[in-house]
């Protein structure tokens, strides 16, 4: 069985919509298949197939065409080289990819009605874009709270309802999808879950984006090779979220990786997020984390909230209090216009 290879066709600046038009149908044509880019001056097109029938194929002759380069990279899809552009992630009306750095906010876990909805009237007072909350928790004790499933889920979407912010929870396992997909408005696949591989096909072939966070031990190669199992079950909205790494270091939860950042924007062309506050797990050093990630190039910033920390079911040691997050969005929007961003 043949290998599979990633080749970018880039056309030439002269060439016609029509032109364009008959490279994309004769790429299908051939069975392969392609992802576009519309740049100012150029167009890229992806390419991906068996390596036998790829290079068989005379892609270079076709009228239009400037360029054929393959992707020698093992994550083919994920690979910068692939699209040659930055992607962008909708999550119900929300973009993320762009200029403007999209906040995302709310409790580890949704405990009652009462809670998420007051935590997200705040969150979205405060400039929040787009609502966390855990429905279903994998928890490291099987006798802590594991969320409260299809009642969590029907929570958020009220709480969507009555503020108008787009819903991401965490999917666990393979049965959930179709509920989930009822529900939510993006899936979020866990660092616990970076490497299930039946997981991570299961929402490649789901119709919501996906947030992939890395695992505690994964290299940054591991979090690429795992996206790219999504991305090669078609879908390509795919955000990447570095959430801190397990070191020696025992006094922060995690050690945040804001190394991976730049190196993520070089690699992939996929929207980066950033958890601070799983990175760090303490509350009064999250606000700077959050900060430097926006300084490191983060297209979207994860922080947990809470209304009342101690009595939360789950993670309250690192929850902020609405007045804080409202504090921090503020710093975040200042670092951001430093750098050439916006909130």
């Amino acid at each position: 069985m043949s290998r599979p290879l990633a080749m970018i066709i880039v056309t030439k600046p002269e060439a016609t919509e029509e032109q364009v038009q008959h490279i994309i149908d004769r790429i299908k044509e051939w069975g392969l298949k392609a992802e576009v880019s519309r740049g100012a001056l150029r167009v890229v097109i992806g390419v991906i197939g068996p390596e036998d029938s790829i290079r068989e194929k005379p892609i270079a002759a076709i009228p239009g065409v400037a360029s054929v380069t393959p992707v020698l990279k093992p994550y083919k899809l994920v690979a910068r080289e692939f699209r040659g552009m930055n992607s962008n992630v909708k999550i119900g009306p929300v973009v993320i990819g762009g200029e403007e750095i999209v906040l995302m906010s709310g409790p580890c876990s949704v405990e009652s009605r009462e809670q998420i909805t007051g935590i997200a009237s705040a969150i979205k007072k405060s400039g929040a874009k787009i609502l966390r909350g855990g429905a279903f928790k994998p928890r490291t004790s099987p006798y802590s709270f594991q969320g409260l499933g299809v009642e969590g889920l029907k929570l958020l979407a009220e709480a969507r309802e009555e503020t108008g912010l787009p819903v991401i929870t965490e999917i666990m396992d393979t049965k959930d999808l179709d509920v989930i997909e009822k529900y939510a408005d993006c899936l979020q696949v866990g660092a616990r879950n970076m490497q299930n591989f039946a997981l991570l096909k299961e929402v490649g072939r789901s119709k919501l984006p996906v947030m992939l966070k890395r695992g505690m031990s994964a290299t940054i190669k591991d979090l690429l090779m795992s996206a790219e199992y999504i991305l090669s079950e078609g879908n390509f909205n795919v955000l990447l979220c570095e959430r801190g790494i397990r070191t020696f270091e025992t006094y922060t939860r995690n050690t945040l990786d804001l190394n991976a950042v730049p190196v993520l924007k070089a690699e992939t062309h996929l929207p980066i997020v950033v958890d601070p506050t799983h990175g760090i797990g303490l509350r009064e050093h999250v606000a700077s984390m959050a900060l430097a990630a926006v300084a490191a190039g983060a297209d979207a910033i994860m922080t947990e909230v809470h209304n009342s920390p101690e009595l939360a079911k789950s993670d309250g040691e690192q929850a902020l209090l609405p007045d804080e997050y409202t504090d921090l969005v503020q710093r975040v929007r200042k670092v951001a216009e430093a750098v050439g961003r916006s909130v």
